[in-house]
């Protein structure tokens, strides 16, 4: 008799166990979310930073008891922004590590290769950073934090015509990048459309070092302003030559400048950007966050750090409305987004991209002679 429990207990025990076992499979103490990010490669500290704010972001939900009752993990990918790579990635997320949200890319193009993937995939892919115009377009899982590209063009092209009073434009654009590219396209069209002329628009390739020939023939033309649609390591050097030349024009930029501080000298004092905030707002928001940040890091934040915090908190706050992460549902809740984020409020118009305001920058050398940046003011979108 004896024997014939011990069999039924044992019985019993493994009928629990495989009980246990179905009933928890597929279930997760943590919501993944994937992040692919350019942490190393030539754009590693805006890709480094983002990364780092995200990190942050999520520290703070965890701390007060996850999202939906679990503890957030972000799965970081390192792109090097190389597009092959930012594909690789999102493959081994979707495929390995069995995600349903991915925060990225960094850059447009390394954004664009992957959009149409995501989306034929299933997958809400929600860039923090990538401005190009055509990034949302792959369809309805596809969303972004930042403003885009012919907005910032078009900023940068009103301020010059009517703060900075200028008549001739040149621009020296980057012509296999497509952030620069499309910058240089809706800078043009609204430097032209608001009375001014574009007297010289010259180009170079990604990698080039010498720019002395397209500057000499902008030079020729006088221009009041000059436009640099890159990112600023590229920038710096640019503006170096240009001085070196003697060409005295306003050099005026995107939100790829952010950083040009730390790697220009005196050449760049004088330049204006828009950018996606300040980090000398007087703003409660901004004021927390960078806090915080530079307690954590030991540096002050970049534009880009900005923007992928606030991806991270609109991503998980809607998870939390929506009650779960799936693609479908999680979409519907992040259109409902309308809140104030570091960047600014946020909502969210038909293509998914957000309604947010931007702000001017000017390029300035502080009391201790280093460069830093002056707020210039915050353009609103029509």
């Amino acid at each position: 008799m004896k024997k014939k429990w011990l069999i039924v207990g044992a019985l019993v025990v493994v009928v629990a166990v495989i009980i246990i076992i179905l009933t928890g499979r597929g279930k997760s103490d943590t919501l993944k979310i994937g992040v692919i990010m350019s942490t190393s490669g030539p754009v590693s500290h805006f890709g480094s930073q983002c990364r780092d704010a995200m990190l942050m972001a999520v520290d703070e939900f965890n701390a007060r008891g996850g999202v939906l009752g679990k503890q957030v993990e972000l799965i970081v990918e390192d792109d090097e922004k190389n597009p092959e790579k930012t594909m690789n990635a999102l493959i081994k997320l979707v495929t390995k590590d069995k995600v349903k949200v991915v925060l990225g890319g960094l850059t447009s193009d390394c954004t664009l290769a992957i959009t149409k993937e995501a989306q034929q995939r299933g997958i809400l892919l929600f860039t923090p950073t990538s401005t190009n115009d055509m990034v949302t377009d792959a369809g309805d899982l596809v969303f972004r934090a930042c403003f885009k590209d012919s907005f910032q063009g078009t900023v940068m092209a009103q301020f010059a015509i009517e703060t900075l009073n200028a008549k001739k434009g040149a621009v020296l654009y980057d012509m296999n990048n497509d952030y620069s590219t499309g910058l240089t396209k809706s800078f043009e069209e609204t430097f032209t459309a608001l009375g001014g002329t574009v007297v010289a628009t010259e180009s170079y390739a990604g990698g080039d070092k010498d720019f002395n020939a397209q500057i000499t023939k902008i030079k020729a033309e006088e221009p009041d302003v000059l436009f640099l649609p890159d990112y600023y390591n590229t920038v710096s050097l640019i503006t170096k030559q240009v001085r070196n030349q003697g060409l005295d024009v306003t050099m005026l930029g995107p939100d790829g400048w952010d950083e040009l501080v730390g790697q220009a000298g005196e050449e760049a004092v004088g330049g204006y950007y828009c950018n996606h905030y300040s980090p000398d707002a007087d703003d409660f928001d901004v004021e927390q966050f960078v806090a915080q940040y530079r307690e954590r890091y030991g540096l002050t934040p970049n534009a880009l750090a900005a923007l992928g915090y606030d991806a991270t908190y609109i991503v998980l706050e809607a998870i939390e409305r929506a009650g779960t992460d799936d693609p479908q549902k999680l979409k519907a809740a992040l259109m409902e987004t309308s809140a104030k984020y570091v960047t600014g409020h946020i909502t969210f118009d038909e293509n998914r991209d957000p309604v947010k305001s931007t702000t001017i920058l000017k390029v300035v050398k502080g009391a201790d002679g280093k460069l830093t940046t002056e707020y210039v003011g915050v353009v609103n979108p029509d």
